[in-house]
């Protein structure tokens, strides 16, 4: 499923005012950041992720390898902030960034 220009629009919009609640650090993709990253998309659907101590190419095969590893899409790359979503047809509503912001 590819999203498309209006949808990317709203969700960035959303983002906007987003925290990141997965930081990346000089250890890179570790077991515990895969594990919260599914979490936050399972429950959050759209997040910011932080990436730091990395140079613009390896930014770029981090944020291909989490897509890759999370199923979700690329809304927006900003510098070292990426903002990810994944729908989740059964996310909480009082959870949900997209449910919350988007009504």
């Amino acid at each position: 499923m590819s999203l498309t220009a209006a949808q990317k629009k709203t969700l960035r919009s959303v983002g906007h005012i987003l925290n990141p609640v997965v930081r990346i650090g000089d250890k890179g993709l570790t077991e515990g950041v895969m594990g919260e990253l599914e979490r936050a998309l399972a429950d959050h659907e759209l997040i910011k992720v932080s990436i730091a101590g990395a140079e613009r190419d390896e930014r770029a095969e981090i944020i291909n390898h989490l897509l890759e590893q999370s199923g979700a899409e690329l809304v927006q790359s900003i510098g070292k902030t990426a903002l990810l979503y994944r729908h989740n047809p059964k996310a909480d509503p009082r959870l949900s960034n997209v449910a919350r912001y988007t009504q």
